[in-house]
């Protein structure tokens, strides 16, 4: 089976390299500080890993959506400009424009691969935050990604439901990969409520999608996240899967 390559680049940031096809999910280069968003605002509080022109070429952009700063910044944004396809929601196709394409829930592209087969990405549902939340958030996907020959991988996006999780675990699992959102954002936007998957969530979520390997991003680096590095571990050892958790540094690589 072919090598799946994940470096993480801080925050939802991350370079997928699989059956020799590249792509950056969820691209942001900005400086910390204050990102408003109308009357409120996200805080950023790390430095990014790389710059736009660190990052090397590219095949595509899986891009889980493109209202809020902490998934798309003025930077991310820039970049999209010198990429051949960015994936993603309808709405932010639309915005965007470009190369930008939606991918809706359970169609796919295909993205040829070096040896002549081809890469397919999944559009899958997300939902960031509780039931009866999308008109404040704005609406979200997640990928699938699988060929012959090569892993199955989920990317989550900004998800906070397990229900979702369940419709994508009925459809593919059981997964090889799973890349999971697992900050539990909270924002006053919602109360108390998660906006993305908690450190509990992802491990429940990974015993629902079988997947053999938990690769976790967007749970550091902005102000947000109730919950980060210091509850993975425990949430997933608590689960009896501490064997599955991929836990890695800022700019760290794993060939899984």
């Amino acid at each position: 089976m072919s090598t799946l390559t994940i470096r993480y680049l801080g925050g939802p940031s991350a370079i997928l390299e699989i059956g020799g096809v590249r792509l950056v999910v969820d691209p942001t280069f900005d400086p910390p500080g204050d990102y408003p968003m109308g009357s409120r605002k996200l805080t950023k509080t790390a430095e990014p890993v790389l710059g736009p022109d660190d990052v090397g070429p590219v095949d595509a952009v899986l891009l889980s959506h493109d209202q809020h700063p902490d998934n798309l910044d003025a930077g991310g944004r820039a970049y999209l400009a010198g990429v051949p396809l960015t994936l993603t929601t309808e709405a932010a196709a639309g915005r965007l424009g470009g190369t930008a394409r939606a991918l809706p829930n359970w169609e796919h592209a295909e993205l040829p691969r070096p040896d002549g087969g081809t890469l397919r990405v999944t559009g899958v549902p997300a939902q960031h935050g509780p039931d009866g939340t999308e008109h404040l958030t704005g609406p979200v996907t997640g990928f699938v990604l699988s060929g012959e020959g090569l892993s199955t991988v989920y990317v989550s996006g900004d998800n906070a439901s397990l229900d979702v999780v369940r419709a994508v675990a009925g459809r593919f699992a059981p997964f090889d990969v799973a890349v999971l959102f697992a900050g539990g954002a909270q924002t006053p936007l919602a109360g108390d409520a998660y906006l993305t998957l908690t450190s509990e969530g992802a491990a429940e979520a990974a015993g629902i999608l079988g997947a053999a390997q938990i690769v976790p991003l967007h749970f550091e680096g902005w102000a947000h996240f109730s919950q980060g590095r210091g509850t993975l571990a425990p949430a997933f050892e608590k689960a009896g899967l501490t064997d599955r958790l991929r836990l890695l540094g800022v700019g760290e690589s794993i060939a899984l």
